[in-house]
């Protein structure tokens, strides 16, 4: 994905799951950019998951979405590297470039 055009691009904030110091963070994935996924994502996988490509600034990672049944989108979870190397926090802005991967 790296200088390529990304699939799915969108602002949210980041939340964090639960209060504990080693909770995890969060960012819900926008209605359309999550109705794209679940067309262009085949079968789910386990828990519904979606492997996807992701970039937030320089750092590019492959993780997986899960869907969210209180909001019926997804959510992307934003693993404590990348949260250190982008300097982000609970309640931050975050711009997602996103693709769905094999």
């Amino acid at each position: 994905m790296i200088g390529a055009m990304a699939e799915h691009e969108f602002e949210a904030q980041l939340w964090r799951w639960d209060e504990a110091l080693d909770g995890w963070f969060f960012v819900t994935v926008p209605a359309e950019a999550s109705d794209g996924i679940r067309v262009a994502s085949g079968p789910p996988r386990g828990f519904g998951s979606v492997r996807v490509e992701v970039t937030v600034g320089s750092t590019t990672w492959r993780t997986s979405v899960f869907p969210d049944k209180k909001s019926g989108c997804f959510v992307l979870p934003v693993k404590q590297a990348v949260r250190r190397a982008e300097g982000l926090d609970a309640g931050d802005p975050v711009a997602v470039a996103l693709d769905v991967v094999e």
